[in-house]
C-alpha cells in the first residue's frame, strides 16, 4: 500500500462509506491531503449507481450515460495532482442527441449555435430558429448566473442570492420563479415538438417539466457547454477514481456493509459492519441516500438528519435496460430520444404512481460516437422514467411489451431481443441502494426551493459529512464530484482532531465509548 502523501490530514483518519463517484472522490481527495482513508462499500465493485453489466458484445454501462460540465472533472483531477487526459480518453460529441417523434420528424442538436440554427430552421422555420435562440440565451445567463452561488457552493444562502437577484432584474425575470420549466417552454416555443424535448431535461434530475421550477432551463445549458463520452464506457471513470484512491494509500473494502455510524455526544466517532467489525474515524463521510440516515438505516444515533427525506416527495426511477443485440432500423447517433405524441399525460401518470402504455424513451447506443464505425453486435442502454416506489413494478413481459414494441412503431428493433437480466427496475434498485425507495436521484427538484431543500455536506453531528447525488448540489456525475469536493473542503475547514492513530479494525469488537444504537440493514450503498 502507498504511503499517504502528506497534508493538511496527515494523522488523522477517514471513513467514506460508498464507493459511488461521489464517495471514490472524496476518498481520493481526502487521502491526497494525507488522511488514512477507508472506503466500504457493501457491493463488490465500485461505482454504485455507474454500473456496467456483463454482454456478449462486453461490459455494457447501466447508470449514467451524459458526461458533461467538462471542467468540474478536469478539477477533481488537478486537485489530485493528474491530468484528466493521462487517464481516461474523453471523446466530444458535436451531436448531443438526435431526436425521433412518432409523426416522423427528426431534430439533430449539436454543441454549435449555428449548427442547432440552421437544423431547427430546418425542422420547424425561421421562427423558431428564433425562439430557440432567445432561449438558449436564457439558459447561458441563468447557468452563469447560478453556477458559483449555488452549484459551486458547498452550503448556499437564500439571502444572498435573493440580494443577487434585487440588483440584476433581468435575471429575476430570467428565472420566471413563478413559472415551471413548461410554462416557460410554452411560452418561449410555438412549436409543441421543441417544448417537449427541452422539458425532457427535467428527468435529468428526476423531476417532471410541469413541477420544476423554469430555473431548470439552464440544464440545456450544461449540455450545449459539451458532451462527452468516455472511451470504454462512463465505468471507466469509477475504475480510473479507484486506482486514484489506492495510489494515495486509501484501503477500499467490498461487500463490507455499515450497520451503524457511531458516534459519542454529538461526534462521530466511526462505523460499526453488520459482522460487528468496527472501524474508529476521526471523519466519515457518507455516499449514500440521505434518506437512509433519517430512517434509522445507519443506527438510531443518525435518525435525526435530514429529516426532509422523510416527507419530501421523491425524484423519478427508471426502468432500465443494458444489452448487446444487432440493431435494425433508424440511423442512431450515441445519444437517442424517441419521444411519444405528447408529454403530459406520461407525466400524469408518473404522478399518479403508474406508467404510461408509449413512454418516450431514451437510447445510448454505446459503441458509437468514436471514430470506428460500430460494430454488428453494439450495446445499448434504453431508460424510460418510471415512478420510485412504493409503485410496483409490472411484470417482465409488459416491461418488455412497453418499450420494444414502443420502439418497433418507430421501425426500430434489436436481434436478439434483451432477457429479463437486462433490465433493472424501481424494486431493483431499492435493493441495491438501501432507503432510496427505486428513486435514482435522491429527493424530488419539484418546487422553487427545492434547490436550498436537499441536505448540505455538513451534518449536525460534528464530524459526519455527505456526499453523493442525494446531497447538495443534486444528481448527476458532476454534481455527485461537486459534492465530495464540498465535504472535503469542509473537513479540512473543521478539522479539529489531533488523533494520530490510522482506523483500527476489531473483528467481531465495539467502538470504545461509542453510543449504544441498534444494528439495523446495511444502506451503505453509493448514491
Amino acid at each position: 500500500m502507498t504511503t499517504a502523501p502528506k497534508g493538511p490530514g496527515s494523522g488523522q483518519s477517514a471513513v467514506v462509506i460508498g464507493a459511488g463517484i461521489g464517495g471514490l472522490a472524496a476518498a481520493a481527495r481526502l487521502a491526497h491531503a494525507g488522511f488514512a482513508v477507508t472506503l466500504l462499500e457493501r457491493h463488490g465493485t465500485p461505482g454504485g449507481k455507474m454500473r456496467s453489466i456483463p454482454s456478449s458484445a462486453g461490459p455494457v454501462d447501466a447508470g449514467p450515460t451524459v458526461l458533461t460540465l467538462r471542467p468540474v472533472i478536469e478539477a477533481l483531477f488537478a486537485a489530485l495532482g493528474e491530468r484528466l487526459e493521462d487517464h481516461l480518453t474523453l471523446l466530444r460529441q458535436p451531436m448531443i442527441a438526435r431526436h425521433f417523434w412518432p409523426d416522423g420528424s427528426k431534430l439533430d442538436l449539436y454543441d454549435s449555435p449555428a449548427a442547432n440554427m440552421h437544423t431547427i430552421r430546418a425542422f420547424a422555420g425561421a421562427k423558431a430558429a428564433q425562439q430557440f435562440r432567445v432561449f438558449s440565451d436564457r439558459a447561458k445567463a441563468l447557468f452563469a448566473a447560478f453556477n458559483a452561488p449555488m452549484l459551486q457552493s458547498a452550503a448556499p444562502s437564500r439571502l444572498k442570492l435573493a440580494i443577487q437577484c434585487l440588483r440584476n432584474p433581468q435575471i429575476l425575470k430570467q428565472m420566471a420563479p413563478f413559472a415551471s420549466l413548461a410554462d416557460l417552454l410554452d411560452r418561449s416555443f410555438d412549436d409543441p415538438r421543441l417544448a417537449q424535448l427541452f422539458g425532457r431535461y427535467a428527468t435529468y434530475v428526476g423531476g417532471s417539466p410541469y413541477q420544476v421550477p423554469a430555473l431548470l432551463a439552464l440544464i440545456w445549458q450544461a449540455e450545449a457547454a459539451g458532451v462527452w463520452k468516455i472511451r470504454g464506457g462512463m465505468y471507466r471513470l469509477a475504475l480510473v477514481l479507484e486506482a486514484l484512491s489506492k495510489a494515495r494509500g486509501a484501503q477500499i473494502l467490498y461487500d463490507s456493509h455499515v450497520a451503524r455510524i457511531d458516534s459519542v455526544l454529538g461526534r462521530a466517532t466511526g462505523v460499526t459492519l453488520a459482522d460487528g467489525t468496527t472501524l474508529r474515524a476521526d471523519v466519515v463521510v457518507f455516499n449514500g441516500d440521505p434518506r437512509a440516515l433519517s430512517t434509522g438505516a445507519l443506527g438510531n444515533a443518525c435518525n435525526m438528519l435530514a429529516p426532509q427525506t422523510k416527507t419530501r416527495q421523491r425524484s423519478l426511477s427508471a426502468q432500465v435496460w443494458s444489452f448487446a443485440a444487432q440493431p435494425s432500423g433508424p440511423e442512431l447517433a450515441h445519444h437517442n430520444v424517441f419521444f411519444r405524441n405528447a408529454p403530459k399525460p406520461e407525466f400524469d401518470a408518473l404522478a399518479q404512481g403508474k406508467l404510461a402504455p408509449d413512454p418516450t424513451l431514451y437510447i445510448c447506443a454505446m459503441d458509437r460516437g468514436g471514430p470506428a464505425p460500430p460494430p454488428r453486435v453494439e450495446r445499448f442502454e434504453i431508460i424510460a422514467n418510471a415512478p420510485p416506489l412504493p409503485a410496483h413494478d409490472p411484470e417482465f413481459s409488459q416491461c418488455h411489451e412497453r418499450t420494444f414494441q414502443t420502439l418497433a412503431r418507430f421501425g426500430l428493433t434489436f436481434s436478439p431481443s434483451p432477457e429479463p437480466k437486462a433490465l433493472t427496475t424501481p424494486t431493483g434498485f431499492e435493493a441495491l441502494f438501501p432507503a432510496s425507495q427505486g428513486s435514482l436521484y435522491g429527493q424530488s427538484p419539484h418546487g422553487l426551493m427545492a434547490g436550498f431543500q436537499r441536505p448540505k455536506a455538513q451534518t449536525a453531528i460534528k464530524g459526519l459529512y455527505l456526499a453523493g447525488g442525494g446531497a447538495h448540489p443534486g444528481a448527476g456525475v458532476p454534481m455527485a464530484i461537486l459534492s465530495a469536493r464540498h465535504a472535503v473542503e469542509m473537513i479540512l475547514k473543521h478539522q479539529t482532531s489531533t488523533s494520530t492513530s490510522r482506523p483500527t479494525v476489531t473483528p467481531g469488537g465495539t467502538s470504545t465509548g461509542s453510543a449504544p444504537a441498534e444494528h439495523a440493514p446495511s444502506a451503505s450503498s453509493p448514491s
